[in-house]
């Protein structure tokens, strides 16, 4: 076998794994969102860098052909493409990995998507520690660079919920868009209902007048559990679920933050320049005084392993949070 072959067999064994998972097939959410936004808008386009089961992009692939590209392991020429797409009225929707949608090519996103304020899509999978490929393939500091490019919105849905609603947001905002998207893990049963996402607006999950956890994707869960233990040591502590990262919903969390003492943020992602920096510095801004916290990636690189595993290993977890919420309660007292 040639190493040409060889490595087109792991790319597509790699890609399967992912696919499926290790407990077998799931649910195409945003594939299928896709598709029907698609077929209601035909100035849609569906981009992709030879990770169409991954991004589930195969499901328009398979739908709507004329209107799929398969542009090859080349994210830098895919953003050109696509950025001449949308000069000539078009909407593309780009799809790789959350690390080289951005890192990679990200001089191309700048030039020819974000200064020209084009309404391209960028949608990035597997983000931050949720994937067993390691640390070649973990987006950490993807949200950091989108939020520094002037025109960007940034947008990492919640969980499987939000991902029909995310595609709509995306089409809402009249310019360039970062999706950040976790697909549902294998075993996930879809009951058909989905939540709203409204770009720019958070979500208040959970009410409460001894601090606020602010957090996005995947560790919205971890953020109510977290709460939910805290509950149990007699704390009231609220839930905000900031879908849109950029730009971030000044107005509620400084709401949530003069009503309780205590701000905690939670991200998938490295404590530099995320959320956690975004919540900070509009807080600073805003002459409010609270007990901070920020859980996350803690300027590292991580390495593979399973999403649970890495999630405690490198502090991440619900008892993580709730263990940095009683240190800035102890520190706004």
């Amino acid at each position: 076998m040639s190493s040409t072959t060889a490595v087109m067999s792991d790319d597509l064994m790699v890609n399967d794994f992912i696919t499926r998972g290790a407990a077998g097939p799931v649910p195409r959410l945003y594939g299928d969102a896709l598709v029907v936004a698609a077929r209601a808008d035909e100035r849609i386009m569906c981009l992709c860098a030879d990770l169409a089961g991954a991004t589930e992009t195969d499901a328009f692939r398979d739908a709507l052909p004329d209107r799929f590209v398969h542009t090859g392991i080349a994210e830098a020429n895919m953003i050109g493409m696509a950025g001449g797409m949308a000069r000539c009225g078009l909407v593309p929707f780009v799809h790789s990995f959350s690390v080289f949608a951005t890192r990679r090519c990200y001089d191309q996103i700048a030039m020819q998507v974000a200064y020209p304020r084009l309404p391209v899509k960028i949608v990035g999978f597997l983000p931050g520690l949720t994937t067993l490929l390691g640390v070649s393939h973990q987006a950490i500091d993807d949200i950091a660079l989108m939020r520094a490019l002037p025109n960007m919105t940034v947008i990492e849905p919640e969980g499987p919920r939000q991902m029909r609603a995310a595609v709509e947001a995306a089409l809402a905002v009249d310019g360039p868009v970062y999706l950040r998207m976790k697909r549902p893990d294998a075993g996930y049963h879809d009951d058909g209902e989905g939540s709203p996402l409204l770009p720019g607006q958070a979500e208040i999950l959970r009410e409460g007048t001894d601090g606020t956890i602010v957090a996005c994707g995947l560790m919205v869960e971890a953020a109510l559990e977290a709460a939910t233990i805290l509950e149990r040591e007699g704390a009231s502590v609220g839930v905000l679920n900031m879908a849109t990262i950029k730009p971030l919903d000044r107005g509620t969390l400084l709401h949530m933050a003069r009503r309780a003492p205590v701000i905690v943020t939670a991200e998938n992602h490295s404590i530099v320049g995320g959320l956690g920096s975004a919540v900070a510095e509009t807080l600073l801004e805003a002459g409010v005084s609270v007990g901070f916290a920020r859980v996350g990636l803690a300027d590292t690189f991580a390495e593979g392993g399973s999403t649970p595993y890495l999630l405690k290993k490198f502090g991440m977890t619900a008892d993580d949070i709730a263990a940095k919420f009683r240190a800035a309660a102890g520190r706004s007292s």
